[in-house]
């Protein structure tokens, strides 16, 4: 016997959904963070995680995916991630969705902040500030966090290389890094670990 979604009503998700949404704290698993920016809420319990996750993939065709963490956190809190289109309509949209889920949670757009990355300074969440933010085009995500071409890499392998020489020289312990892998970010990210 399958479940029956019989959707959310005003007022189901009262006090299960924090009022601080993450932005662009996840890497996307659909491409290119630069053209697509990911959307994160907090929810207490799997199950009403799992209704807003239903509701926001059936309720915007502009949401181009919506999943719930595969397990819980810490502290016992499920993550919903969106992700979307990153372009002009993003900032708005976000706001929209936010909106909407407040008849959801019995809360006024006001009572609402976000946080950029790994900033953790909440900002109120309105369609201004999201602008002055966050990147809402590929170019503006480009221009923020420009690409390395190999070259540049190859210079920062070579000065790491000297780096670690002279701690070595130095009787210094030597902390190894390894190289950042998108996919590997993707799935940490998935996972709470970053």
């Amino acid at each position: 016997m399958s479940d029956l979604f019989e959707g959310l009503e005003k007022d189901d998700l009262k006090r299960l959904v924090s009022t601080t949404v993450t932005i662009d704290k996840f890497v996307s698993k659909l491409g290119d963070d630069k053209d697509v920016m990911t959307v994160s809420f907090t929810v207490e319990y799997k199950e009403p995680a799992v209704d807003l996750m239903v509701f926001l993939e059936r309720g915007y065709d502009w949401i181009l995916d919506a999943d719930v963490s595969s397990g819980e956190l810490d502290d016992g809190r499920y993550m919903v991630f969106v992700e979307l289109e990153r372009d002009k309509q993003a900032a708005e949209n976000i706001v929209k969705m936010v909106d909407d889920i407040g008849n959801l949670t019995d809360t006024k757009l006001d009572d609402w902040t976000f946080l950029y990355g790994r900033d953790t300074n909440k900002k109120p969440l309105t369609v201004e500030e999201i602008e002055s933010i966050v990147p809402i085009s590929s170019q503006d995500y480009e221009m923020k966090f420009p690409e390395k071409d190999e070259e540049q890499e190859d210079e920062e392998q070579d000065i790491n290389k000297e780096l670690d020489a002279m701690l070595e020289t130095a009787g210094i312990p030597i902390k190894k890094t390894h190289r950042r892998d998108q996919e590997m970010d993707a799935m940490r990210s998935r996972a709470g670990l970053l």
